[in-house]
């Protein structure tokens, strides 16, 4: 039979060879191999084994011929309520996956490497009671999310352990422990956190309500509803998260802190579980942490190139102080451990006071707050000074006390890194003095401070150019900046890549405050925190919205994102 007729009968032949997918050598060669099965397979599948075309694209092909939506699952933001409505068997089987809920039409949305499979869409709306909406994927990619769902329980450490627990706690834990062992509790745990790794949170929240366990997860910074759960497990699912953190489920009236780890496609997770009770039971807090975000380098922070310069002259002095400033997370922490990256080498001792140790760093001697044992900031700071370090970093100046002990350690020899709550470079300073420190002392300690924020991404695959007249520029303040530029804004429906929000990723906005011998002086002489701005803006200063206008032009994020997180 001639090329052109076999084609004819393989829509997906004629799909991919028209798309230039595939060559008519290529086409030959794998229509031959499928003749010499017995059965043959289809030819999509030949294609794939032969090396000529991903399976991506051949799954891409088949939903096209089908009329049916192809899903990439690599970006899908999977609702684990919908799988779990059927069993990890039923799925191996079948690869078929629910990754949704049309509760609009009563549909299960379910992913299928082969939406040929008739007998198994009449079983899942016998075993579901939905009817069901049908999107093609890749099989290589259903495996991988399956195993996924399912296996990530492996690496995660179930132990707990307590020998204070009397005889009526003892029988309590063991019913409760009896209940989140059973599968679906334990399914749906792993599906929560699984699909908030792939969703990039960095933060969990499971909230009880009057009727139902809510569960949200914060994403580039804003918390997004995922789904509800039922009432009637939510026990159960509050407890099995309390004893992967090796948190004690007896305990539920005051609250408490633990944290595991796992492995989740080749990275290191760390998750940092907190309980505390409400009105209508336990809410529990975990947060993501991606121990391969703590080997960022100084300059993929998104510094300035002249910020960053001065930034790198001021933390290689030796000695000095350092503060980073802003408010709860805006990037402060990693801003610090970017830098102590940059300078940790054998040649230097370095220290760290941290409450608590979000991530353990090669080199470096880090030390966790204990208030109950009396381990505080101040204590644990003056107990440093005698272990002869080169670098102390000081996770917070919460009081008087550390803040005394930290300048007066940078007088003395030390290079001090800490964080500070202020809104802006200049209110690290201020909010010093109003500690009660000598301003003669701050003006000789600090080196500078660096304010800075986490503004959203926006989503390079699908944002839209946005209009602004001259007036909108110069009422908010930015005609040196985007005077001319061409705007965008997030798309608003977004897509896949993005999970429908518009923006995927974060960038640091910052604001560089070096302390020289002016702003020396206003300090001794007291000045407010908008004075001493306002002599750093005349010596080149670039504020937090001035960075951020920089970042619009550039195309990384829109005006609205920028205003909302920085003040004028």
């Amino acid at each position: 039979m001639a090329l052109e007729a076999r084609v004819k009968r393989s829509r997906i032949a004629e799909i991919l060879l028209a798309a230039g997918h595939i060559s008519k050598d290529q086409l030959e060669e794998s229509l031959e191999k499928q003749g010499q099965e017995k059965p043959p397979r289809p030819l999509g599948k030949v294609m794939v084994d032969l090396g000529f075309v991903e399976e991506k694209i051949v799954a891409a092909a088949l939903s096209s011929q089908m009329g049916l939506r192809f899903v990439e699952l690599e970006t899908y933001r999977v609702n684990p309520e919908a799988v779990a409505t059927i069993s990890e068997p039923f799925v191996r089987r079948y690869k078929a996956l629910p990754i949704d809920i049309n509760h609009d039409k009563n549909a299960l949305v379910v992913a299928m490497a082969d939406p040929t499979n008739v007998l198994a869409l009449d079983d899942l709306q016998i075993m579901t009671g939905y009817s069901i909406e049908q999107v093609v994927v890749s099989e290589e990619e259903l495996d991988r999310l399956v195993d996924k769902l399912w296996k990530i329980g492996d690496s995660m450490g179930d132990v707990f352990d307590d020998d204070d627990e009397d005889e009526e706690d003892s029988k309590e834990l063991g019913a409760v422990t009896e209940v989140v062992d059973e599968a679906p509790v334990v399914k749906l745990v792993n599906l929560i956190i699984s699909q908030a790794i792939r969703d990039r949170a960095s933060d969990i929240h499971v909230e009880p309500a009057e009727k139902e366990l809510q569960v949200r997860y914060r994403i580039d910074g804003v918390l997004h509803d995922v789904m509800t759960v039922p009432r009637r497990i939510q026990n159960g699912v509050v407890s099995r998260l309390k004893i992967m953190g090796e948190i004690n489920i007896a305990e539920r009236r005051i609250p408490q802190d633990g944290r595991t780890s796992m492995v989740v496609d080749g990275k290191a997770i760390d998750l940092r579980i907190a309980s505390c009770p409400t009105v209508y039971g336990e809410q529990i807090v975990m947060r993501i942490l991606d121990k391969s975000s703590v080997l960022i380098q100084i300059e993929d922070l998104g510094l300035d190139e002249d910020v960053l310069k001065m930034y790198k002259a001021s933390y290689t002095r030796p000695h000095g102080m350092i503060l980073v400033t802003g408010p709860t997370g805006s990037g402060k922490t990693t801003t610090l451990y970017a830098t102590l990256n940059a300078v940790n080498d054998s040649e230097r001792k370095i220290l760290t006071l941290e409450d608590p140790v979000e991530y353990r760093l090669g080199g470096i001697n880090q030390t966790q707050i204990n208030a109950k044992a009396g381990l505080t900031f101040s204590t644990g700071l003056r107990s440093m000074l005698r272990l002869d370090p080169d670098i102390i970093m000081v996770g917070e100046i919460r009081d008087a006390e550390t803040a005394k002990i930290a300048v007066e350690s940078s007088l003395t020899g030390h290079m001090v890194l800490s964080t500070l709550h202020a809104n802006q470079a200049a209110g690290a300073i201020t909010r010093l003095t109003e500690m009660g420190i000598e301003p003669f002392l701050i003006s000789s300690g600090v080196e500078a401070s660096l304010a800075q924020r986490l503004a959203r991404r926006l989503c390079v695959h699908c944002k839209v150019e946005s209009k602004r007249d001259s007036a909108s520029i110069a009422e908010i303040g930015g005609e040196e900046y985007l005077e001319g530029v061409t705007f965008y804004a997030p798309s608003p429906k977004g897509c896949e890549k993005c999970s429908g929000t518009g923006y995927r990723g974060r960038l640091g906005l910052y604001e560089l405050m070096v302390v020289d011998e002016e702003i020396e002086r206003m300090v001794v002489d007291r000045a407010s925190s908008e004075e001493i701005t306002r002599l750093a803006i005349t010596k080149g200063m670039k504020t937090l919205r001035d960075d951020g206008f920089a970042k619009i032009a550039k195309g990384l994020t829109s005006v609205e994102e920028v205003l909302r997180v920085t003040i004028h």
